[in-house]
């Protein structure tokens, strides 16, 4: 069977996967390198795949992140198509992306999910030579980033920002199992560029039934230690 017959060569899904690691959200990259007339070339990219010719959009985002990080029950939501014809033009991209499919590639169309992971958690990269590391997403715009991916991370952003004003429950899945008043403070400020006045970010989260005060406080920690929370379904 050739590769042809295995692989869509037009769709493709990108993951962004977003975590906090207490202070600053983060996404995940992976490192590219690329061997260019003697010269080493290096940037980041998104985890990504063109699509089985079999496979299901949700599925393929599924075997990514987890053939990646090894990890299972993942928030993941699907946010953005991404179809314009010129979004890899570079020839860099072209002959990268050709090399690494052993296919020929013309217009790919790409799906954008937005992943959402507790930085605590342990990843294990699995692919071969693949590394992979958290970036702060405000060291993005002095980064050199692949394809079309920075404004694919800029949208996901978007939807994060909307969809957590909607639903903050959502914060849940990045913070710590036990987290301070001062990290969900953090998060919030950090995906909405922000910042907040303690005191009324209190009473905000005060209404939210879902976020429960434990009789435990930090330890370990060189401040005064501050009062755990926890979220309940």
């Amino acid at each position: 069977m050739t590769t042809e017959n295995l692989y869509n060569p037009h769709v493709s899904v990108d993951c962004v996967v977003f975590g906090f690691d207490g202070e600053n959200l983060k996404v995940l990259l992976i490192e590219r390198n690329i061997q260019e007339q003697n010269e080493n070339y290096n940037d980041k990219k998104l985890p990504g795949s063109i699509i089985f010719n079999d496979e299901d959009l949700d599925d393929a985002a599924s075997r990514v992140l987890t053939e990646l990080t090894g990890l299972k029950n993942i928030y993941l939501s699907q946010f953005h198509s991404f179809g314009n014809p010129n979004r890899i033009n570079n020839p860099r991209d072209i002959l990268w992306l050709e090399n690494t499919m052993k296919l020929k590639i013309g217009r790919i169309v790409t799906v954008g999910y937005m992943a959402l992971i507790k930085i605590d958690r342990k990843i294990q990269v699995l692919p071969d030579n693949t590394i992979a590391n958290w970036y702060d997403v405000k060291q993005l715009k002095n980064m050199s980033i692949a394809f079309d991916h920075a404004e694919i991370i800029e949208k996901a952003l978007e939807h994060i920002r909307f969809n957590m004003d909607r639903d903050p429950q959502l914060f849940f899945e990045l913070l710590p199992r036990k987290f301070t008043m001062s990290q969900l403070r953090q998060l919030f400020d950090k995906i909405h560029n922000t910042r907040s006045d303690i005191r009324n970010f209190q009473k905000k989260v005060a209404q939210w039934p879902y976020v429960v005060p434990l009789n435990e406080t930090e330890t370990g920690v060189p401040h005064r230690a501050a009062r755990l929370y926890k979220f309940k379904k």
